[in-house]
């Protein structure tokens, strides 16, 4: 009884040891117990970390400083600390004065949109090339694979000539949201790590659901969108803060100030409007992106490591 306990606990204790071994470095653990080594590296690290914080936080810091001092501390003292005291009303001005609330329901409508399309084509094309196999597929995805290595600055004219004069429609999208939604929606990054996602759905369950009568669209409906909600989530969060900070292209499609969203609204009135109100309005329009990734954080760090390892 007992030795065949300790042939059951051995292993995962093994196994449980080598996971937990600390990682290899370029400095012995001899060397990291040395004073002058310890403290060289205790200073890097103070160093690096303080860098990081600086360049990742001051900004935004910065932003919430200047967004609630008056123009003249902003101009004058730019990195002094409230010498005028904090202007909790610039953020009330902003809103009423910049119409910050509509800009951000523009925005929230764009980024809506856009995370709908994304989805709903990503997640089609990688069942088409990953789950039904046609034998197109390698040819498909091959292709999609080759927009990855055209610069998109490239593609920007002829994307906008086609938004202009629609082929075959004879429609312009200008000054509508379908200009910013479908070409949001051929996104072959997306399509690349949905796709690899799918191929880890085991064909065995696959097989057994074809052997069974059910059809392809039902296969995607209720086998393999409930095994992808979470790719699909950290795709949809994505596609939100990339939505939430696009500048260039919405200015281009969306000439009209009733739908453009806060990126492009706050830089055609920056010439006409108070300085601290444009900074209050430029702290505004940057919470609701800030929440979103605090809330998907860990979302967003995995669906990093997925793309990191298809680059790989």
């Amino acid at each position: 009884m007992t030795d065949t306990r300790l042939i059951a606990v051995t292993p995962a204790r093994a196994r449980r040891k080598a996971a937990e071994a600390p990682e290899r470095s370029a400095i012995s653990d001899a060397d990291r117990r040395r004073p002058s080594v310890k403290a060289t590296m205790t200073t890097l690290q103070i160093a690096f970390f303080s860098f990081l914080v600086i360049a990742g936080v001051g900004p935004i810091l910065w932003l919430a400083k200047a967004a609630l001092s008056t123009t003249q501390d902003t101009i004058s003292q730019p990195f002094a600390w409230f010498p005028s005291g904090i202007q909790w009303g610039n953020l009330t001005a902003a809103w009423e004065q910049i119409q910050v609330g509509r800009y951000l329901a523009n925005t929230a409508v764009m980024a809506l949109g856009s995370t709908i399309s994304t989805v709903v084509v990503t997640a089609s094309l990688a069942y088409v090339i990953s789950i039904l196999r046609p034998r197109w597929a390698k040819f498909l995805s091959g292709a999609i694979l080759v927009t990855l290595f055209v610069p998109g600055v490239i593609s920007l004219v002829p994307l906008y000539l086609t938004v202009v004069d629609v082929p075959l429609v004879g429609v312009s999208l200008i000054d509508t949201y379908w200009a910013v939604w479908l070409p949001a929606a051929a996104n072959a990054f997306t399509v690349l790590i949905v796709t690899r996602f799918f191929d880890e759905i085991p064909r065995e369950i696959i097989e057994a659901a074809r052997v069974d009568g059910v059809g392809p669209l039902r296969m995607f409906f209720i086998i393999v969108l409930p095994f992808s909600k979470s790719i699909l989530g950290v795709i949809a969060v994505l596609t939100i803060l990339n939505s939430w900070k696009d500048f260039l292209w919405p200015m281009l499609v969306l000439p009209g100030s009733e739908l453009q969203p806060i990126s492009v609204a706050l830089a055609r009135i920056a010439g006409k409007t108070d300085l601290s109100l444009q900074m209050s309005a430029m702290l505004l329009g940057l919470l609701i992106p800030i929440a979103v990734f605090l809330i998907f954080q860990r979302q967003i760090l995995k669906g990093v490591s997925m793309s990191g390892g298809i680059k790989g």
